[in-house]
């Protein structure tokens, strides 16, 4: 109970043990194979407040750390020889981007899959030595041209004053005179991230004028654990506040005014958009509620529905 770990072969008769124990944001312990005690671990990465890690690939020369910092998703080598890390470094302001785990225990390159606003998904291998970067595979979309767009990457200020980051895809040469239709969309729950993905429906409304956004509010893991244990039970109203927060933010900077701006979320984010649109109506023109989650209480005193005793760590009972 509360021990959330995984566990990754060494090569070398240890094991990697990706773990919370002691760490609220992770670290990485090493222990000998079959070992059970967890006094005979020893540290290879220790937990940051800053850095939230999420998993790793051991190699026979470096290992593969998948990590998340200033709500970004990123890629750490290090070289097992010498103990020196290098991050990896990518083009866009917002971006996704994750480890693909090869089977060839000696190998000499590491492949991860990249994608953002902009960027349909794609993967590459890059030389762990050299640094050099091969494309290897790219969804293909028909007719998409990427450099007709841009996506930016701001911050709001939430009640508290926390700051929230935002993603923004526009395209070039959209005045932000506050005309703009846009459309927000939210979460915020369960610690899932509101990932970077390439959304190819949200070109056919920016190729319309649209707004695109994406609010990293809490209740996901965006800025690590923190950012979910924020947004949950006693503290849920921050995902609400975070959301408003981000909508007066689009407002301020002139990409859109509260008569164009549109809000969507499903399920327990259905929930979030039932929240904001009782508790700010002036802010938004028009909401999209899919299978929306606004019957909590009704559902946490039901204990004969199949999900809700599964889910009172996350709502209460």
């Amino acid at each position: 109970n509360n021990h959330e770990y995984s566990l990754v072969d060494g090569g070398d008769g240890s094991v990697y043990v990706l773990t919370n124990w002691k760490a609220r944001n992770f670290r990485l312990m090493q222990a000998p194979l079959g070992s059970h005690d967890k006094e005979r671990w020893k540290e290879v990465i220790p937990v940051s407040d800053k850095i939230y890690l999420e998993g790793v690939d051991a190699y026979a020369g470096f290992l593969v750390v998948s990590e998340r910092e200033n709500g970004l998703t990123q890629i750490r080598l290090r070289d097992l020889k010498t103990g020196q890390d290098r991050l990896l470094r990518f083009p866009d302001p917002a971006y996704e981007v994750g480890a693909i785990a090869l089977p060839e225990f000696n190998s000499t390159v590491m492949r991860f899959k990249y994608e953002s606003l902009v960027q349909p998904p794609s993967v590459y291998d890059e030389e762990v030595i050299t640094q050099k970067r091969t494309l290897r595979k790219v969804r293909e979309v028909p007719g998409y041209n990427a450099s007709l767009y841009e996506s930016k990457r701001i911050w709001a200020e939430a009640k508290d004053g926390t700051k929230v980051p935002v993603s923004v895809l526009i395209k070039k040469g959209v005045k932000l005179d506050g005309s703009n239709p846009t459309l927000l969309y939210g979460y915020g729950s369960y610690g899932l991230t509101n990932d970077i993905l390439f959304r190819g429906h949200a070109l056919s409304l920016v190729d319309r004028g649209f707004v695109f956004a994406l609010a990293h509010i809490r209740g996901g893991s965006e800025m690590g654990r923190d950012w979910y244990e924020q947004g949950r039970l006693k503290h849920k109203m921050n995902t609400f506040t975070d959301f408003i927060a981000v909508a007066e933010k689009l407002i301020s900077d002139g990409y859109t005014s509260n008569q164009h701006l549109y809000i969507k979320g499903g399920s327990a984010g259905g929930l979030l958009m039932g929240a904001v649109i009782n508790m700010r109506p002036d802010l938004f023109k028009g909401v999209i509620a899919g299978v929306p989650f606004v019957d909590v209480l009704t559902t946490m005193l039901d204990e004969t529905l199949p999900l809700t005793t599964g889910e009172y760590k996350e709502w209460g009972d």
